[in-house]
């Protein structure tokens, strides 16, 4: 029977560790460099290979991050750790950026590559493009439900998160980090913009809703749920975590396993009370079943605090300026964690005293317990437990699995002494000495079977032994001794350095040739005046994200840009596309002239190569692009920068606007009739506009790299506006600045 895999996060050699003896069958982690936690501890390249080594060595299998998007002057690199990464017999690396897919697929065509959640993997078609490529696994984006996941049909293996933190934004589609801090979560750097406080403001700049983490999830948790996980045809199961303790990764991979071997072996599984208190304990921002059950909205969402909350430890009688004097519905420990709910604010306890003032180490439930008020609390309300020093030393305390082995020893007069072991996969046999008549008195076979099973401080256990013993022989203890300590090492280096190759098929996209087009000014635009300052210009091409404005207008150098979340494609044909998403790509290529946009995460040479290789004739790049970095390679493709513009910094399938003034209704009206803004702590103004029932946040400011143009123009052959609230004169001189900006203006 193929059973369900669980897939546990590593931020370093602790936490890989703790999940692979709490059951783990495979383990994703990150290198120093591209992966997409790059804030966690990480492994470097000696790291690296013991984590290889090590959990080869329990049969378990590593995946590593190689998840961010790579600039041309780093590609070269990034090829080179993967060859590392597969030299060392790495099981799979998990991937993102195209252009590097391209590279590996062709460099190394026997590594395994999973499609990260980062390319954005939410629809049938894009999954069937990732299969063409070769791809053996896909991370479904966690907007899916359980349903549209079971409905995919595809040879490739379905990976799908089922616990910890989740993202408000669709993975792969967020540039607030970016745009705002220069830190890409696209990159690793993600500066979390989504747990920050924000007001809501309606069109008229009035206040809807207060200081709120309006962004802010919960977390996902479906241990409850593994029952219709499995049943629904998904291959692995994901824990996020990386940067999470070892205590956590330990014991939400215990839970799941227990939950997966219930399952297999037709018994329920429920979590008990204590089991979901530590998984409280040890990180909450409260719980949600997600979209994988169809949690939206409150169910979702928690606004009102975007860190850690613990669990309720008791309530503060009174405060002074000493002491916080708290009445306890739990026990606290001397070093434990706390933080007052209503101030939001935390600290540990590094001295704890008793009703009486006396410095202790433990106060039981139901008694009082003094706090230093070292932060000047001076309101009442509820106290949580957010360290739980007693629960992360017994979570410390993790029994070593053992691998199971069978033994089979020959000791014959005048034969060598001969040692077999095997694990079921593996077989070693060893070999020395040659076996004595006994002078004096004979080695039993009852001794030799007793010292030959000596497994001590191995990882091996022994499930039979299988004896072959002559009588009135000896043999030395010392000889006994060496030959399974031989044996033994020999199973385990044999079973570290498991070969890893996989029946890949070849990749065989075939080249595109490429019909180069003249300089181009292309200006995307949102509505009818927009659109006849930009015909009144004679730009070349317009893009148009309104389909009756789009049909209204069609020519050969107008275009409809493309949905960038697509769940149910309609039939077009012989139309003009800008397309925003992969599966658009593979629906529409065959039948349409399909360009690219800036959402496909382009900043490098051999993305854009794949791209037009797989029918898409102008490619976007993406505004995380190193412009001074942009390979020549590229000049002789027809590449698009996009130079003015208010870039979208989130598209998100969660609404403010719905849960707070429609009370999660799934008939929403209010976006229709309103415009509606953030506003952040630094007084940003984040407009929110909606696509479908999308939610997307547009950045306060434009971008304005019209002065790069000249620099570019070796390189890049055609230059965009992207217009958002402009009238129609201010269009019209923003593309003015940028016609002027040509060298070339003469031949306009």
């Amino acid at each position: 029977m193929h059973k369900v895999e669980l897939l546990s996060p590593a931020g370093d050699f602790k936490s890989l560790y703790y999940a692979i003896h709490n059951g783990a069958d495979a383990v994703y982690l990150g290198g120093k460099r591209f992966g997409a936690r790059s804030y966690a501890a990480n492994f470097d390249d000696e790291e690296m290979v013991k984590a290889i080594k090590y959990a080869h060595l329990y049969g378990v299998k590593i995946y590593v991050t190689v998840n961010t998007i790579i600039f041309d002057d780093e590609m070269d690199d990034v090829i080179k750790y993967i060859g590392f990464l597969h030299e060392n017999n790495v099981d799979a690396v998990i991937m993102q950026d195209l252009g590097a897919i391209k590279r590996v697929r062709e460099t190394y065509p026997n590594l395994e590559v999973h499609a990260s959640t980062q390319m954005h993997n939410h629809n049938s078609y894009g999954i069937k493009l990732l299969e063409s490529l070769g791809i053996k696994r896909v991370v479904m984006a966690r907007e899916m439900s359980i349903n549209e996941i079971k409905e995919i049909n595809t040879t490739m293996e379905k990976e799908v998160f089922v616990y910890g933190a989740i993202c408000v934004c669709y993975s792969g589609c967020c540039l607030f980090s970016s745009m705002n801090t220069n830190r890409s979560g696209n990159r690793g750097e993600c500066v979390a913009s989504c747990r920050l406080p924000y007001k809501l403001l309606d069109d008229n700049g009035n206040l809807v809703q207060d200081s709120k983490y309006l962004l802010s999830p919960k977390e996902l948790n479906t241990i409850n749920y593994v029952d219709k996980l499995i049943n629904s045809g998904i291959d692995s199961f994901k824990i996020e975590g990386r940067m999470k303790s070892p205590e956590y990764v330990g014991l939400v991979t215990r839970l799941y396993r227990n939950a997966i071997d219930n399952y297999y072996n037709k018994k329920s599984f429920s979590l008990d009370s204590s089991d979901e208190k530590d998984l409280l304990s040890l990180f909450n921002r409260k719980f949600t079943k997600g979209y994988l059950f169809g949690d939206y909205g409150k169910d979702l969402m928690n606004i009102y605090y975007p860190n850690h909350q613990g669990v309720h430890l008791g309530n503060i009688i009174s405060t002074n300026n000493k002491y916080i004097k708290v009445r306890l519905d739990d026990d606290v420990n001397q070093e434990d964690g706390i933080r007052f709910v209503d101030e939001n604010k935390g600290m540990i306890l590094n001295r704890l005293y008793n009703e009486k003032g006396l410095l202790v180490n433990k106060v039981s439930k139901g008694n009082i317990a003094l706090f230093d008020n070292k932060i000047g609390l001076k309101s009442k309300g509820a106290v949580n437990k957010t360290i739980d020093r007693e629960l992360i030393s017994k979570l410390s305390n993790v029994t070593e699995l053992k691998i199971k082995v069978d033994l089979s020893i020959e000791v014959l007069e005048n034969q060598p002494l001969s040692l077999k072991i095997t694990d079921g996969v593996n077989s070693v046999t060893v070999s020395k000495d040659i076996v004595d008549k006994a002078i004096n008195r004979p080695t039993t076979k009852e001794e030799i079977i007793k010292q030959i099973s000596r497994m001590g401080d191995t990882p091996f256990s022994i499930n039979k032994i299988d004896t072959k013993v002559d009588e009135n022989i000896f043999v030395p203890i010392k000889s006994l001794n060496e030959l399974r300590r031989d044996a033994t090492e020999k199973l385990i280096e044999l079973r570290e350095n498991k070969i890893v190759k996989v029946d890949n098929p070849p990749f065989n996209i075939k080249s595109k040739k490429v019909e180069k087009e003249s300089f181009g000014i292309n200006v995307l635009v949102r509505n009818e005046n927009q659109l006849k300052a930009s015909l009144e210009l004679h730009v070349n091409n317009i893009y148009v994200t309104d389909y009756k404005l789009y049909k209204k207008y069609k020519a050969s150098n107008v275009y409809y840009s493309m949905p960038r979340v697509v769940s149910n494609y309609t039939e077009l044909n012989g139309e003009n596309l800008l397309i925003r998403e992969l599966g658009s790509i593979k629906k529409y290529k065959d039948s349409n002239n399909i360009i690219s946009d800036y959402t496909l995460n382009v900043v490098n040479a051999d993305s854009i190569s794949l791209l037009n290789d797989l029918g898409v004739n102008r490619i976007c790049f993406s505004p995380e692009v190193k412009i001074g970095n942009i390979s020549s390679r590229v000049s002789k493709y027809n590449t698009e920068l996009i130079v003015y513009g208010r870039m979208e910094l989130m598209i998100s399938k969660y609404c403010i606007l719905n849960m707070l003034l429609n009370n999660d209704n799934k008939k929403c009206f209010i976006c229709k009739n309103n415009n509606y803004y953030l506003k952040d702590e630094k007084n940003k103004i984040y407009p929110i506009r909606h696509e479908g029932h999308l939610m997307v946040i547009y950045d306060s400011k434009s971008i304005d790299l019209i002065n790069k143009i000249p620099s570019l123009k070796d390189r890049i052959n055609n230059f965009r506006i992207n217009l958002f609230d402009e009238d129609y004169n201010e269009a019209k001189e923003l593309i003015k600045r940028v016609i002027k900006s040509y060298e070339w203006y003469n031949i306009w």
